[in-house]
């Protein structure tokens, strides 16, 4: 690469600040631009249902970068600018101001959507998403008044909000399809776990039902519940799901199937065009298939990943998948990729909520998950990426030791 070349990322997200790193510091002296719609610099996603939400961390911690970071490393940091088209042939992108970006290299960092709601009164004052920084400030406003609140929806986000909102003494009701919280993630057996945390908590569950409608004049007063309830609240945050930024990528006729496909070197199927985060469905070696993650680990490796390979220098991506979760004083830790059907065995003591769970597919430990148990993520990395068939009665013994379970399998 020359000093003549223009490498652009669109997506100002963690993703992509963190792939503008390695392109200066890896000798690539040539423009940097980053083109982000949020008005704020790159900042992280996780305190957004913890930490920051509670009201326990100042803004400044949310930032991936300090201010001075881009302009010290030379990198033009463009917020508040939309990029409304690209176009491959012609090598640039348009923003929305009209002006057109040139570019030798593209990176889409362009991340996920909150997925809305649509039922009738989902647009009353007091319905909340969670996905950027000015949804947790509003959000963050709106628990520090207090009353009481429905969560609509018991996966990572719904989970993390409802335990923020109860440290804020919120009384919380959680309103979901599943008969467990987190139960397409992590099964019944270890739902139940989470269940019972917040059920300790104080925190209320409507399970095994949906949401037909919000009730209210101007904002909103209630949930009606398809199996018939009616559940008074103050407000309403909405936690189901998100959804690939594919807009791009799409117009600009890339492969898109469930976010923009991308090869082991995240690649596009147009050479010079790259993704990588929550909106890159990339092929992972150790599958033999493409995965799309959206989860913080993966934006943070991958985006630096993406940047090497843009630089002619990257090797296949083939990270586990990795993420983590805090809620009141349960911590963990999940690597790998589950089956709904794989077997859960555990070691240690799920009841006392410090254990290690593992999926087991085909005899071999396909993922793991350590509950207010540290320092163990390598060692369980490492069984599940050996693909070695393991022995239930060993993973269950503490006696045997998880470092000497990953080394027998290496040998």
């Amino acid at each position: 690469m020359t000093t003549s070349d223009t490498f652009a990322i669109v997506g100002a997200g963690l993703a992509g600040a963190k792939a503008a790193e390695p392109l200066r510091t890896e000798g690539f002296d040539g423009r940097v631009v980053l083109v982000g719609a949020d008005r704020e610099r790159p900042y992280d996603r996780p305190p957004l249902s913890k930490d920051y939400l509670r009201g326990e961390t100042p803004r400044a911690t949310t930032y991936v970068h300090d201010e001075a970071f881009y302009e010290a490393h030379d990198i033009e940091l463009l917020t508040a600018t939309a990029v409304s088209r690209i176009d491959p042939a012609a090598s640039d992108v348009t923003l929305a101001t009209g002006q057109r970006l040139r570019f030798d290299r593209l990176l889409l960092t362009t991340g996920a959507a909150s997925r809305r709601l649509t039922v009738p009164g989902a647009d009353l004052d007091g319905v909340y998403y969670l996905r950027d920084l000015h949804d947790a400030d509003a959000l963050r406003e709106r628990l520090a008044a207090g009353s009481g609140a429905v969560v609509v929806g018991a996966g990572w986000i719904g989970t993390e909000v409802a335990a923020s909102a109860r440290q804020r003494g919120v009384d919380v009701t959680v309103v979901a399809p599943g008969a467990v919280p987190l139960e397409r993630v992590l099964g019944p057996l270890v739902g139940a776990i989470y269940r019972d945390l917040h059920l300790d908590h104080g925190v209320t569950f409507a399970l095994g039902t949906g949401i037909v409608a919000f009730e209210g004049r101007d904002r909103v007063e209630a949930v009606r519940t398809s199996d018939g309830r009616g559940i008074d609240c103050d407000f309403v945050i909405a936690g189901v799901g998100a959804m690939p930024n594919t807009a791009l990528a799409e117009q600009a006729h890339l492969a898109v199937d469930n976010g923009i496909v991308v090869d082991d070197r995240l690649r596009s199927s147009v050479p010079t065009i790259f993704a990588a985060g929550d909106v890159a469905n990339a092929y992972h070696p150790l599958y033999g298939r493409h995965v799309r993650v959206e989860h913080w680990a993966n934006a943070l490796n991958q985006g630096p990943a993406a940047a090497r390979s843009m630089l002619g220098a990257g090797e296949p991506y083939a990270r586990l998948p990795y993420f983590y979760s805090d809620q009141y004083e349960l911590g963990m830790e999940y690597s790998g990729l589950a089956h709904a059907t794989d077997q859960v065995v555990f070691r240690g003591d799920p009841a006392g909520r410090e254990f290690i769970a593992f999926w087991l597919h085909d005899d071999a430990a396909a993922a793991a998950m350590n509950a207010n148990v540290w320092d163990v993520t390598g060692a369980l990395q490492a069984l599940i990426r050996s693909g070695a068939h393991v022995d239930p009665a060993r993973l269950t013994d503490p006696t045997v030791a998880l470092a000497d379970l990953a080394a027998v399998v290496a040998s």
